[in-house]
């Protein structure tokens, strides 16, 4: 008997311990039938915009901005009628650098336009103005206002996961996207060093969507 209730208490112990260490799924997926679709708010903590220039033909050099916020409207059984408005502090670019960092924020010079973006900035807005979806990608047309000029820009957009956080995590539907564009600076009136700083500016967005 004792040999019985021995072995029944090593069965029970390990099993407790085989649980504690089973790993978690994610609670995102790739599966599109997560999402269900309504109004969203961008996850400013786990988006970024990425933005890479071509510096003297050396080498790609990439700075990010974060704390994006902005909406998105979302019918997965009409995905045309999606709609996208998103807002980038550009007051708070970061680079690997600090002295560059400063460089893009330097005040403009008496009679002069400022090297980049100037200090205290604007923010840049993106506003879609049409969806058309491929399967789980999409061509996302829109205007983006940068430095108090707004242009047509397209985003290859592709849905990235959808899923419920944990209760613990809050509980909140998300919905993930990535996205990729370019643009040229010198139309949003920001020349500074072209050619030897290219004027293409290649855009890779990762953006996170609660409700």
């Amino acid at each position: 008997m004792r040999i019985a209730q021995a072995f029944l208490a090593s069965a029970l112990l390990t099993g407790a311990v085989v649980a504690q260490q089973a790993p978690m799924s994610a609670p995102g997926s790739k599966n599109p039938a997560a999402i269900t679709g309504g109004s969203y708010t961008v996850d400013a903590g786990h988006t970024l915009v990425e933005w890479t220039v071509d510096h003297l033909g050396f080498t790609p050099y990439f700075g990010l901005f974060g704390n994006v916020t902005g909406t998105l409207m979302l019918d997965p059984k009409n995905p045309t009628a999606a709609k996208v408005d998103v807002t980038i502090p550009v007051a708070e670019v970061t680079t690997a650098s600090a002295g560059l960092t400063k460089h893009l924020l330097k005040p403009a010079e008496a009679g002069k336009s400022a090297d980049f973006f100037g200090a205290a900035p604007a923010p840049a807005r993106f506003v879609s103005t049409r969806v058309a979806p491929n399967g789980q990608s999409a061509k996302i047309e829109g205007n983006l206002t940068l430095n108090g000029v707004t242009k047509p820009v397209t985003l290859d957009a592709a849905f990235y996961g959808a899923g419920k956080m944990p209760a613990q995590m809050g509980g909140k539907e998300n919905v993930g996207f990535t996205a990729t564009t370019s643009i040229r600076r010198s139309e949003f009136n920001i020349a500074y060093g072209i050619p030897m700083i290219s004027d293409e500016v290649k855009l890779k967005i990762t953006v996170a969507f609660q409700k």
